[in-house]
């Protein structure tokens, strides 16, 4: 729990998976925000066991080099290298919790050393799973997420811009090629995410978002319904005029 007098930081990073993300991190690291550009990275699970979300940040002063995983320029920032063969996780297994208290260095699975069993870290460290109720090392994350103001149904085609799809290889799709891509259970703080194709029920309404479960879907109506009706007008009103 978030301790009296504790500040932190949570920054907005794009739109991936089917919901709006944001990262969350120290007072002393927010700064950072206007010394990079970010973006929500999808990253595929080689293992075939659905996929994860991170934080990927853009220097701003050299936006023509690549990007880095803002959980690894973390680390390196207050604690140095990370040597071959190893890798950073984060303790609690929500993968945009970049606070530095969240973050360990473990074994890659390519590394030999990986062979020897696995800490309880380094196995938050491979899942996503939030589910219904967050762990006790979730709340904060949880917390943090639920107090921002959801968005309002006319921001949705401007923050779509910055909205990703990516289909079970990693490779970038179109946003209407739903039956390839990994969804996001929507509900803000939850951050399951399917570990196979259209493992998730769809909004019967909508039919734009996924939850992992009925007790998410039945927490975040207040937000989204708004946005579901405007959605599901349009649908109705497509229907009834079809393209000729």
């Amino acid at each position: 729990m978030m301790q009296a007098g504790q500040k932190l930081g949570i920054v907005y990073i794009g739109k991936a998976g089917g919901k709006h993300k944001y990262s969350l991190l120290d007072e002393k690291d927010v700064h950072l925000v206007k010394k990079f550009r970010f973006e929500a990275k999808v990253d595929v699970n080689k293992d075939g066991n659905g996929a994860n979300i991170f934080a990927y940040a853009f220097d701003l002063s050299r936006e023509g080099t690549s990007g880095c995983y803002f959980h690894e320029y973390i680390w390196e920032r207050h604690c140095g290298g990370i040597a071959p063969g190893f890798r950073v996780c984060h303790k609690n297994g929500v993968t945009v919790d970049n606070r530095l208290n969240n973050l360990c260095v473990v074994p890659s699975p390519q590394s030999k050393d990986s062979k020897v069993k696995s800490s309880s870290a380094d196995s938050a460290g491979h899942s996503n799973n939030c589910g219904s109720e967050p762990r006790e090392d979730q709340r904060l994350y949880w917390m943090a997420v639920c107090r921002l103001p959801p968005f309002e149904a006319e921001h949705e085609h401007f923050m779509n811009l910055n909205y990703k799809c990516y289909n079970a290889n990693g490779e970038q799709v179109l946003e209407e090629d739903d039956t390839l891509s990994f969804y996001e259970c929507h509900y803000p703080p939850c951050c399951k995410m399917e570990t196979e194709l259209r493992e998730f029920s769809i909004c019967g309404q909508c039919q734009q978002v996924r939850y992992c479960g009925p007790l998410c879907q039945e927490r975040d109506w207040p937000s989204h319904k708004k946005y579901c009706k405007e959605k599901a007008r349009q649908r109705i009103n497509c229907d009834m005029f079809p393209e000729r």
